[in-house]
């Protein structure tokens, strides 16, 4: 078996990487969630290949590849039987939200989703026209949990005609279990609304957990609802811009196929190239990959919560992010994007960027080598310490 070395540092500044060129070279960038790993050998050699070829002219599928490696990938990761014709070609699951919000709901509809939620469920609605009802989770003695009449309020709405889905959860890292999806999905068919599931972060669960497909829990859900996958978060593909949306239900997936065949949304050699590989040679890497995260997230949970003043941390059940807590500072969302990136010279995603249910937090990216992380980690308490001893009295009261 290949064995492939996550602690490998490579430098990716001047590789065109918005993670990397956005911040000057003494700020550590842990904010967009790709992975500072790189991609595995199988899919590396299959690209040089191709590349050697020299030739890149318009790309017809017509062994279908993406279809047959989505189809392998869910049977044999997650036990759900798709047959490949139920898969349609995406550029990503950002373009998967936009085209579901455009090809099942109107002008002037409601689109619902669990707040909070990473910015392009919010700019798929506002950019079509459509406006989205937050349904934020809660805070629990467990973890985030689900404001189940909440939601069904949103959802009763007459003009409610879509949920957009994340699961896993992106920034809060929960994986909902089979119940949550079941009651989720009740309440959908009582007010006739379909869902789009977000499940791009489904190979990243640890310990006792797993992940269920929304679309593969009863042939009633699977007929009101789409499941959009990708590699790019498992495998570090984002650049490839390729994935997949699965849908048994004839009438919903030819009505996402005609918004993308509409867009003029067309395929990568390269993106389906990498993607068939990825799924089909290389389910090693992800059975390396994800010990290696779980071992991350420990080590960022225990070191902020021990040694960090003023940020908190909740173990993820699922993903490579960390929601952190940073209420405790006491800083101004604007004032508290300033402070990582000025004292601590680490950057991270701010809360309110995922609605206002993320005052006070920020997203932390652990998808990198130990070493990395630790640094950014020591970074931040440096800062928070030096901030702790100036400050020396109780934090002012919060504010946006």
């Amino acid at each position: 078996m290949i064995q492939h070395d996550f602690d490998e540092i490579t430098d990716r500044r001047g590789t065109d990487s918005e993670k990397w060129n956005n911040y000057p070279p003494d700020v550590l960038p842990m904010w967009v969630a790709d992975s500072d790993f790189k991609c595995p050998a199988p899919v590396i050699e299959a690209l040089l290949e191709r590349v050697r070829h020299g030739v890149f002219g318009y790309c017809k599928d017509d062994l279908g590849k993406i279809e047959k490696a989505s189809a392998h990938w869910m049977r044999t990761r997650f036990g759900w039987d798709v047959r490949p014709e139920w898969v349609v070609f995406s550029p990503g699951v950002g373009t998967a939200l936009s085209v579901a919000v455009s090809a099942f709901t109107n002008p002037g509809d409601y689109v619902v989703m669990m707040t909070p939620i990473y910015p392009p469920f919010f700019t798929a609605p506002a950019f079509n026209g459509r406006k989205a009802l937050s349904s934020p989770l809660q805070a629990g003695k467990n973890g985030w949990e689900i404001d189940f009449d909440g939601l069904e309020s949103l959802l009763a709405e007459a003009r409610s005609k879509l949920l957009l889905l994340c699961n896993p959860h992106n920034p809060t890292g929960k994986l909902l279990s089979e119940g949550e999806l079941l009651r989720t999905g009740e309440l959908c068919l009582k007010h006739h609304v379909l869902v789009l599931s977000d499940e791009v972060h489904c190979d990243y669960v640890f310990g006792d957990r797993k992940h269920i497909p929304f679309s593969s829990l009863s042939p009633e859900l699977a007929d009101i609802s789409l499941t959009a996958i990708n590699p790019s978060k498992t495998f570090n593909l984002a650049d490839l811009r390729t994935g997949g949306v699965i849908s048994s239900s004839t009438p919903l997936r030819e009505r996402y196929r005609t918004a993308v065949t509409n867009a003029k949304l067309g395929r990568s050699s390269l993106g389906l190239l990498a993607y068939e590989v990825a799924y089909t040679q290389c389910a090693y890497y992800v059975d390396q990959l994800v010990p290696y995260i779980k071992g991350n997230l420990d080590c960022a949970v225990d070191y902020i919560n021990e040694r960090i003043p003023g940020i908190s941390v909740g173990m993820p059940e699922a993903t490579y992010l960390l929601w952190l807590d940073c209420r405790g500072l006491g800083l101004s969302q604007k004032r508290l994007v300033e402070f990582f990136l000025r004292e601590a010279k680490v950057a991270l995603n701010s809360g309110l960027s995922f609605g206002p249910e993320g005052l006070g937090f920020m997203r932390l990216n652990a998808a990198c080598p130990r070493a990395v992380l630790r640094e950014g980690l020591a970074r931040i308490e440096r800062a928070c310490r030096a901030f702790a001893d100036k400050r020396g009295a109780p934090p002012p009261a919060l504010k946006a």
